[in-house]
Order: C-alpha cells, then sequence, then structure tokens
C-alpha cells in the first residue's frame, strides 16, 4: 500500500550517522567533538575529555544527546598507536565510519596524511579541520599590529596547509575552526559541504543533529522536519488519534507533544541550550529569552500548552480543500472521517514548527548581535 512506501525514507531516528574523528592528542579533537554536539566541556557527565594525554586505542564513542543515532568517534591518533595507517583503520573498524575528519591544531603531519591515502584508497570522504584557529588570528594581530588583516591570515594558513597535502591527497579541502567559536570561520563551510557530500537519506540525519551555527542551517532544519509531518499526521489519522476534549478533531497527543518537544530541540530552544548559548554568547539568559514571540517561549511543553494555544483566537484550523494538506489525503488512502484529523494535525504540526523555526532565528540573531535595531 502507500502506507509502507514513504515511512522507508522519512524515519529518520532509525538511520545511523557514524562520523570518525582523528588526529594526534592536543590536536583540539575533544572540544571539536563537545562543540559538534553542542556540549561544553565542562559537562562531567557527556563531554569527551579534553587535555588528557591519550592513551586509549580504541575508538570512544560519543553519541549526540540529542539525536542519538548521530554518534561522533573519538579514534585514537594514528601516531598515538603501534600501527602503520592501512592496519590502524581495520583496528578502528573502518567501514562502521560515513566520513572521517582529521583535526591538526597545526600543519598536518606525515601521520595524517598517510591516514589520508589510506581512506582515500578505501573510497570514503575524509576532511582536514585546522582546530584552535582563534589563538593563531590572536597571535597574528598581536605580532602584526595595525597592519594586521584576519581574511589574509586565514587564506595563508589554509593555503599553508594545503600545501603540505598536495601531490598527496586528491584536491584537498581544509577547514579552519574554532571549537570555542563554531559560528565564526570555516565551520558553517564545512557543515554544508558534509551536507552536500552526504547520500541523501543521510543528510537529513546529521542536518537535524547539527549546532545553529547559521541562519541558513535553521532554515534547513525546519524543512527537514517539514518532510516528516505529513507521515506523523497520517500515522496519526489512520492509528492513534483519540478525541481530546478542548479540541475539536481527533489526535494523537502524544506524538503532537514528543514532536513539538523535538522540535524545540532541533532548534536549541529548549532551556539547557538557551543556558549553553547565553554562556558561549556572554549575555544574560534572559535577553535572549525576551525576542522570543512564539507562545511557546520559554515554556515547557506539554498537553495542556498545545491545547491553550490551539484553542486561541489566532489559531483557524478551518480547512479549505485548496490546503496543502488535502494533496496527501488520496495518497496515504485515509478515509473521509479520518480526514479531519489528518489536516487538522498537519497543520497544527507546521505551525509549531514555523513558531519555533522563528523564535530560532530570533534567538540566534540576538546572540551574534545581529539584531542591532536599525
Amino acid at each position: 500500500s502507500a502506507m509502507d512506501n514513504p515511512q522507508k525514507d522519512e524515519q529518520i531516528d532509525n538511520i545511523q550517522l557514524n562520523i570518525g574523528i582523528t588526529g594526534e592528542s592536543g590536536s583540539g579533537k575533544s572540544s571539536f567533538v563537545n562543540a559538534f554536539r553542542g556540549i561544553d566541556n565542562k559537562d562531567e557527565k557527556r563531554a569527551a575529555p579534553t587535555g588528557v594525554t591519550e592513551t586509549t586505542t580504541d575508538p570512544t564513542p560519543y553519541p549526540h544527546p540529542n539525536h542519538p543515532n548521530v554518534t561522533l568517534w573519538d579514534l585514537p591518533g594514528v601516531g598515538t598507536t603501534k600501527f602503520p595507517a592501512d592496519e590502524y583503520l581495520k583496528k578502528v573498524e573502518f567501514e562502521r565510519y560515513d566520513f572521517f575528519i582529521i583535526i591538526s591544531a597545526d600543519r598536518f603531519r606525515e601521520n595524517d596524511v598517510k591516514l589520508a591515502e589510506e581512506i582515500q584508497k578505501m573510497k570514503k570522504k575524509f576532511y582536514f579541520v585546522r582546530s584552535k584557529i582563534d589563538h593563531n588570528i590572536r597571535d597574528e594581530e598581536e605580532t602584526q599590529g595595525s597592519e594586521f588583516n584576519e581574511e589574509e591570515t586565514l587564506k595563508e594558513i589554509r593555503e599553508d596547509c594545503i600545501q603540505g597535502l598536495k601531490g598527496r591527497v586528491e584536491s584537498p579541502q581544509v577547514f579552519l575552526v574554532s571549537s570555542r567559536k563554531l559560528h565564526l570561520y570555516d565551520f558553517p563551510l564545512l557543515e554544508k559541504t558534509l551536507e552536500e557530500e552526504l547520500p541523501a537519506h543521510k543528510r537529513n540525519v546529521l542536518l537535524l543533529a547539527l549546532p545553529n551555527v547559521s541562519l541558513e542551517i535553521i532554515i534547513k532544519k525546519k524543512e527537514a522536519l517539514q518532510a516528516g509531518i505529513k507521515y506523523l499526521a497520517a500515522m496519526s489519522a489512520l492509528g492513534a488519534a483519540v478525541p481530546v476534549s478542548g479540541l475539536s478533531f481527533a489526535a494523537d497527543m502524544i506524538m503532537m507533544v514528543t514532536t513539538i518537544r523535538q522540535y524545540q530541540v532541533t532548534f536549541g530552544l529548549d532551556s539547557e541550550s538557551l543556558q549553553r548559548l547565553a554562556q558561549t554568547a556572554g549575555l544574560p539568559l534572559d535577553e535572549l529569552r525576551a525576542v522570543m514571540t512564539s507562545p511557546l517561549a520559554g515554556k515547557e511543553i506539554n498537553k495542556d500548552l498545545i491545547i491553550k494555544v490551539l484553542s486561541s483566537s489566532v489559531v483557524d484550523l478551518s480547512l479549505t480543500a485548496a490546503e496543502e494538506g488535502f494533496r496527501f489525503i488520496p495518497l496515504f488512502g485515509i478515509p473521509a472521517a479520518m480526514a479531519l484529523s489528518f489536516v487538522s494535525t498537519y497543520k497544527t504540526l507546521n505551525m509549531f514548527l514555523n513558531m519555533l523555526a522563528d523564535d530560532a532565528q530570533k534567538v540566534f540573531k540576538k546572540a551574534l548581535g545581529l539584531d542591532t535595531p536599525v
């Protein structure tokens, strides 16, 4: 039936993404693993330990706290193990990873290059990340004084890295990253590159797990989440929708609450993420909260809140046959009696998704000081 087929693409939660992160100890590997997952280095429970001399020869998995199907693996640096690069890859179970990120705090070493050559032979993707870039910029600024030009300095560092890789690695890609300030330098470009080069079914998995480092990523997250709404609405209309007091349509409230909470977390609007962002941005938490305008702002998302928003006068769930939601009804073979529930759920989830995406953009602009009044 039409129901079986679309489900396969859309079950984002079942698709695993494994990212191998390698580099010598001291290269900033752990800080990158933490920043990528939106975790503070000081978070003792979940952070990858930083500044520790490397003793492990085993890959250590660090699942993403909100998207556990995305795992970053901290791989021992090749130089810290006794294995040549090809054996090293067998040892860390090369096949497991979707792509590799090779990190260095200065120019890439012979070991890094050898590893890249092996990965290349095996036809997998790898990216060079030059970490701790904020330190270099600071040092250059002190040395050069008024002559200092950030763009030039970054270009020199990038070219210097690429020089050392040329001739051995096909079109090497080097990204300059500061784990403390992901939105600066090349991290947004790295994000974009990963997303473009991943197979389609893994793209959204990565996208939803990425930190919000640009307005563009917030919009893409919204599109990725939007794609799943019709399936959620169909599943609930065909199975789990029950009459809810205070609502004019039958709904699967548990699914709605879970989904909208997931949206909140994906956009970094749950209280834990907001606190972290406030710390990073050096702003009081209240100032970030103050820019959110949706009725969900800063609230615990539960059944009562959703019903309250839906029954408020601003929400119009009355339906016209021309609405986008109706296009999906024949597709899923939904009986007429369930059509109302389907379209209402569809519109409800879209509405909450839009609210949260808007809030996320406002918070992002505020955190980066982009919302200076005209």
